[in-house]
């Protein structure tokens, strides 16, 4: 019986891509997550084969939810769904392990053949995007290389950092202390290969995260 994880925030495109799918996975047994905290409560207790993953879901923004899921979970194939369908975007979402990419604009029965095909060892693209992903230049390929090294926390600190807040905010946030925010940034500027926080944002948005 296959078993796929819908991990996505908006509560109907959950059960309408659930409902879509079983015509095309007859028994199939789709467990839902909105959070990336309910997501991996769902991989501990469950035997899943795949899951179809949403980019910004709560706890999962900047890509820190894929990187938490292949980090803990390496051998489940995982399916970025986004709205977000830039060519930087795929190009980071393949380099940091997802076996594949679908536009949430993808026709079910697509769909239905993508998570097929990475359920036997393919990786699985929006036609086309294979090229695409060649064209990339190597600025952005060095950039998701460098990127590839930030732990999960990190991102974390990145994304708050992108939003503005100083040390002592994101501290509160994350429920540590300021040294260990300022510990976090000094190794993000040395992986990143760069010396100022304004950098830092501005690689962010090179990377079109939303």
């Amino acid at each position: 019986m296959t078993r796929i994880l819908v991990a996505d925030d908006h509560p109907l495109f959950r059960e309408a891509l659930s409902g879509a799918l079983t015509p095309y996975f007859e028994g199939a047994d789709i467990a839902e997550a909105d959070s990336l905290d309910s997501a991996l409560a769902v991989l501990a207790s469950d035997d899943i084969d795949l899951i179809l993953l949403d980019l910004n879901m709560p706890g999962g923004e900047y890509f820190n939810g894929l990187i938490s899921v292949k980090e803990a979970y390496p051998m489940i194939p995982v399916a970025v769904i986004s709205a977000a369908e830039s060519v930087e975007v795929v190009a980071q979402v393949m380099s940091l392990g997802a076996q594949g990419f679908i536009p949430k604009s993808t026709p079910t029965k697509d769909i239905a053949e993508a998570i097929v095909s990475i359920r036997s060892g393919n990786n699985w693209l929006p036609q086309g995007m294979q090229e695409e992903l060649e064209k990339v230049d190597d600025d952005l390929k060095l950039l998701l290389q460098r990127f590839r090294e930030l732990t999960p926390k990190q991102i974390q600190v990145l994304s708050f950092l992108r939003a503005g807040l100083m040390n002592k905010q994101i501290a509160h946030e994350m429920n540590v202390t300021e040294a260990t925010i300022k510990a976090h940034i000094s190794a993000i500027l040395r992986k990143l290969e760069i010396n100022t926080r304004t950098q830092a944002v501005l690689l962010m948005d090179k990377l079109q995260v939303s």
